[in-house]
């Protein structure tokens, strides 16, 4: 029997396009000479890695999948009822779910609405929409010690600094700081035993989308596969207020990542040229499943809507990412990196 194939898995945040990552999740669930060793999510990677790694713990792969087809039903009924079939009429495909959301009434004045106020006008009647999705996850297996270490990167709203939560640190308030973007969300207030005080933490993907240092362990593998769902490049200019907007979301939600990826080239090159050992650093193999075709097609309103109809699209085009992964690259993992890192990152 062949040796599995063991990985560590970069979950990026995005809002509802996590449900990519879902189907990306979904399929490397299912293969058996797969193993997943560390998981490290950010926002809607840090809710699909906890889903994850609770469903395997609970009752192998096949629970693990259940779990996340459970959250992502869940975070699909946050959407007004009857929402979808209105969006859906404007065209097939979730490019025209994006577009038709983009210049709909309700999210131009929600857009305003966001420029000129803050969560915090709500007051006493403010309440955490994911709050309830939150409390349902099993945290005693979350946070287990047993199946593959979990990494949950938040942002320290007071220090600007990247904050990563592991084992019995994770909880409900983790999650939620995790995919705490300050114009919806009010900051989540955490105990930090650093400071000794209470700390306010924003969205993880400010420092760390994902944070992929938590991998550099001994006894974790060497290859990193990022599930990524940030396009890195767009080939049109944005013109227009919401394109402009849109796409300073991704690049600063892509500015960490590409921060680490260009330390992890830098190392590379220097073992490759013999300036450096491989017992001085990890020659860490960077692998990525993504879709910038698809994510291009979509903008930030289908990010902070979950439209059901759009969520199955996105796990459907997560599925054949990742079959078209495995089938170009497994025979690549755990020997070499499959990412031309100077070209992405040079």
């Amino acid at each position: 029997m062949a040796e599995k194939k063991r990985i560590n898995l970069a979950l990026q945040g995005g809002g509802a396009h996590g449900a990519f990552t879902w189907g990306v999740l979904d399929v490397l669930l299912q293969d058996p000479g797969i193993e997943i060793a560390a998981i490290s999510g950010t926002s809607a990677g840090a809710m699909n890695g906890a889903a994850l790694k609770a469903g395997l713990l609970e009752g192998g792969p096949e629970a693990a999948r259940a779990n996340l087809e459970w959250l992502w039903g869940q975070l699909g009924a946050v959407t007004a009822p009857g929402a979808e079939a209105w969006l859906r009429a404007f065209g097939p495909g979730p490019g025209a779910v994006s577009r038709a959301l983009e210049g709909s009434w309700p999210f131009m004045m929600a857009d305003l609405t966001q420029r000129m106020m803050t969560p915090y006008v709500y007051g006493p009647f403010y309440a955490h929409p994911l709050r309830r999705v939150a409390e349902q996850f099993h945290y005693d297996r979350v946070c287990d010690l047993h199946g593959p270490q979990l990494f949950i990167c938040a942002t320290n709203v007071r220090s600007g600094k990247a904050r990563v939560f592991s084992g019995e640190e994770i909880s409900t308030d983790v999650l939620l700081a995790s995919a705490c973007l300050p114009t919806l969300f009010q900051a989540v207030e955490i105990d930090d035993p650093k400071t000794g005080r209470r700390e306010a933490f924003w969205d993880g993907g400010y420092t760390g989308n994902p944070a992929l240092w938590p991998f550099f362990r001994p006894e974790l593998p060497e290859d990193v596969v990022i599930v990524n769902i940030n396009p890195l490049q767009r080939a049109a200019l944005p013109v227009t207020p919401q394109q402009i907007a849109n796409r300073v979301n991704e690049i600063s939600f892509n500015a960490s990542l590409m921060s680490e990826l260009r330390a992890i080239g830098f190392v590379q090159r220097l073992i490759a040229e013999g300036r450096l050992s491989r017992d001085e650093k990890r020659d860490v193999k960077v692998h990525m499943i993504a879709d910038d075709g698809l994510m291009n097609d979509l903008s930030v309103a289908t990010k902070t809507t979950p439209v059901p109809y759009v969520l199955a699209e996105l796990k459907v085009a997560g599925q054949d990412a990742a079959r078209a992964f495995l089938k170009a690259h497994r025979a690549d993992l755990n020997l070499r990196g499959t990412v031309d890192l100077a070209g992405m990152v040079g």
